[in-house]
């Protein structure tokens, strides 16, 4: 068995929401930076990643809170 299948549910959900996310604000900010994309105002993405964030964070730490309490 793999490690990624032994994790708890709001774990995965908490790292999977992080990812989809934060993920593409954060490419968008990076290939903009390299000068590769020039993109002046990336509010969809901006928006999505305020309203993932900090309820992905929330289930990682339970998830880690129940991980830790299980063993």
């Amino acid at each position: 068995m793999n490690k990624i299948s032994r994790l708890n549910l709001p774990l995965k959900i908490g790292i999977s929401t992080l990812i989809l996310g934060s993920g593409p604000l954060l490419i968008i900010l990076f290939l903009e930076t390299l000068g590769i994309i020039d993109v002046s105002n990336p509010v969809g993405p901006g928006i999505l990643a305020f309203l993932t964030f900090w309820p992905s964070i929330i289930l990682i730490i339970i998830g880690v809170v129940r991980e830790s309490i299980k063993k």
